[in-house]
């Protein structure tokens, strides 16, 4: 390479249903030194308009002007997202293929839960917008070979060490040895706590414990 060519940065586009962990993603994300990011206070919570590339997912023309100022990016948006008051979906063609010119490009699905899901949409904007999301990501997969999916639970389970594997297999830098990283988003959250109640006895309860005695 041409000692004078500047290296492309490198820009993960985070997406999933809404509900899903979108901003959580973000903010962890943005806490890398080396990534251009969304910076949130961890309390904190904005709307799609405030996201840095906001303007660049209407019009992604708009990126040729863009002045990457470090090595790494994220943008995130949800599926749908709102713009004018009314929900919109993402134009990923469009803005993926236009940051390929700039940027090599990876893409992060973002998994939660899907009866937790349903709960959080209807509770927050009063419709079960998980299918519409759904529909959407089918044409990722094609748009981009570097797609990859994130868990929402897998993260609250594993913590840190599910970050550093995240962050190998995307081979983009996430700081999971944060100093208060995990004390922040995992030991003082309970994101789906409020969603599960008691399920009664399961059908298979009576064999588990059986097969356990027998053992």
């Amino acid at each position: 390479m041409d000692p004078e060519q500047k290296q492309k940065p490198k820009l993960l586009i985070i997406t999933g249903p809404q509900g899903s962990g979108n901003h959580l993603f973000a903010k962890i994300f943005s806490l890398h030194p080396h990534v251009e990011g969304w910076p949130m206070l961890r309390d904190e919570w904005q709307g799609h308009h405030l996201e840095p590339f906001a303007k660049y997912w209407e019009d992604p023309t708009q990126l040729k002007d863009k002045e990457w100022i470090k090595p790494y990016a994220i943008t995130s948006i949800s599926c749908p997202y709102f713009r004018g008051k009314e929900p919109q979906i993402p134009n990923y063609r469009s803005f993926i293929n236009e940051a390929k010119k700039y940027c090599d490009v990876v893409i992060g699905i973002i998994g939660r839960d899907r009866n937790i899901l349903e709960h959080q949409q209807t509770r927050v904007r009063k419709a079960h917008t998980t299918p519409t999301a759904m529909e959407q990501f089918e044409q990722l997969y094609n748009i981009c070979e570097d797609t990859h999916f994130i868990s929402h639970e897998l993260f609250f389970l594993y913590g840190a060490d599910y970050l550093k594997i995240l962050s190998r297999d995307l081979n983009f830098p996430i700081a999971w040895n944060h100093a208060t990283l995990i004390d922040d988003y995992v030991k003082k959250s309970e994101t789906n706590k409020k969603y599960i109640r008691d399920g009664g006895v399961g059908s298979f309860d009576e064999a588990v414990k059986k097969a356990c005695d027998e053992s």
